[in-house]
């Protein structure tokens, strides 16, 4: 998903949503005015009957008494005559909703909050959802322990959101599915800082609070939405492009180690977009927070900023894992899967990513990587792009597995065409959706190569397949 740190830990996603059927369909998510997008693994996530264009968020945030209030104004067009509509909740309180500025009926059901509005909706119609609530958030605890959502800290918070945890904080259409703008303003106590996704517009404090806006205008997925509200030593820079470079982090976390390998961060995006085509995004970046490891131990690729934990025990926020979580810019969150069942696409290119950048910078070659991960038995317990149930998405086969398929494409057509091939789809789907399907098919029309045995044995098969 985003972490190289708990790369096979992050299993049994979210309990709310999750369902367990045996092998996921690969039918298309349903577009009707459902409490659910019909994902695979999680059939519950998302809602269909209307396309999101755009996130007003307004929150306030007070650490102190945990208090959250926030505004949602959500714009969006209907696929369909809408008399009511979903929106993904967990927890929080809701006041007032309207719908194109007239008052709105609203109901609970667990995570749906289900929307009347005076009128229908129709078809093809732009419309307005603005919603109101508060609360204190919380965290969703996923089966193996991890947690995401709003995750406390001792001097604030951060949303967290893969693969459903933004519903924690904001009302949405949570599933990948759907992206969106986003436009996030958030207030807290003065001498905090609050950073989320995208560029920092306007700063301004009064009467002890301060206001912070960000402005995201490129596609973004819900779960990569991300605010880190805390105490932070901003560091602001640029790539040998221009492109803007800004790092937060949490001062107590700012030992030259880490901030070493920070100050890669140019050198990094430079060298992935000479693989993957144009950075996809207007900034980069990254925020080091302090939380407890036995809450958040892993790294995720939250667009344009990737969080990287802290921790009082000390976690590591090394190259490799700077390099991955970058990459994840192009393979996730600019290209992005339709459903969760084609995890692989984020986390086999990002481990991929990996083992190109250690064998260009001195370490060991793409192919020992390969054959190391080959030896490894976890990769074999299901195909990458059929992880069958929600507790595996996350799991070896996803990120190890995922690359060897990348390797075995390029020793089948040869690096140019390969190279091509990685330049071409990260930019030829820039802010798009994609699944596995449509990779393969992408590879042998750029290669002009029947590859159908090549990804029924490495991509989609059971067991291992022979050696090499």
């Amino acid at each position: 998903m985003h972490h190289r740190l708990l790369r096979a830990a992050l299993s049994g996603l979210l309990l709310v949503t999750a369902c367990t059927a045996g092998r996921p369909s690969a039918s298309p998510p349903s577009a009707d005015g459902s409490s659910g997008v019909g994902d695979p693994l999680f059939p519950l996530a998302g809602n269909g009957g209307y396309d999101v264009s755009h996130y007003g968020l307004e929150l306030d945030y007070d650490p102190a008494t945990r208090l959250l209030r926030g505004t949602a104004r959500i714009t969006a067009r209907a696929t369909r005559g809408l008399p009511t509509f979903n929106l993904d909740l967990s927890g929080l309180d809701v006041g007032k909703v309207t719908v194109d500025g007239a008052a709105a009926g609203s109901s609970r059901a667990g995570t749906e909050l289900t929307v009347r509005p005076a009128h229908a909706v129709g078809s093809g119609a732009e419309f307005t959802t603005v919603v109101e609530y508060s609360g204190v958030p919380g965290t969703i605890k996923d089966a193996d322990g991890s947690h995401e959502g709003w995750v406390r800290t001792d001097d604030g918070a951060v949303g967290l959101g893969e693969p459903v945890g933004s519903m924690a904080w904001f009302p949405g259409n949570n599933h990948p599915l759907d992206k969106a703008a986003y436009d996030i303003t958030v207030t807290v106590p003065e001498g905090l800082t609050a950073v989320s996704n995208g560029e920092l517009t306007d700063t301004r404090t009064t009467g002890g609070r301060s206001t912070f806006r960000w402005h995201s205008a490129e596609p973004m997925a819900s779960y990569l939405a991300t605010v880190a509200i805390g105490k932070f030593q901003v560091t602001r820079s640029a790539t040998a492009s221009g492109l803007p470079v800004y790092v937060a982090v949490d001062p107590r976390e700012a030992g030259e180690d880490r901030s070493g390998v920070l100050r890669k961060i140019p050198q990094i995006v430079d060298w992935e977009s000479g693989l993957f085509g144009p950075y996809p995004f207007s900034s980069t970046g990254a925020i080091v927070d302090r939380v407890d490891g036995d809450t958040v131990n892993y790294a995720l690729e939250t667009q344009t900023k990737p969080v990287f934990p802290g921790d009082r025990k000390g976690t590591t926020l090394d190259e490799p894992t700077l390099v991955h979580e970058l990459a994840h810019q192009w393979f996730g969150d600019s290209v992005t899967p339709r459903t969760w069942q084609d995890m692989w696409l984020n986390e086999g290119f990002a481990t991929y990513t990996e083992w190109l950048w250690d064998e260009q910078h001195g370490g060991e070659s793409v192919q020992k990587h390969f054959d190391a991960t080959y030896r490894d038995d976890a990769q074999w317990a299901f195909p990458p792009a059929d992880p069958g149930k929600p507790e595996n998405v996350s799991d070896a086969p996803v990120y190890g597995r995922g690359a060897m398929v990348l390797h075995k494409v390029r020793q089948a057509v040869g690096d140019a065409p390969f190279f091509a091939i990685l330049r071409g789809w990260a930019t030829g789907h820039r802010g798009g959706n994609v699944d596995s399907a449509e990779f393969t098919a992408w590879c042998e029309k750029q290669s002009g190569k029947d590859l159908s045995g090549l990804f029924a044995a490495w991509l989609y098969g059971d067991g291992r397949p022979e050696a090499p």
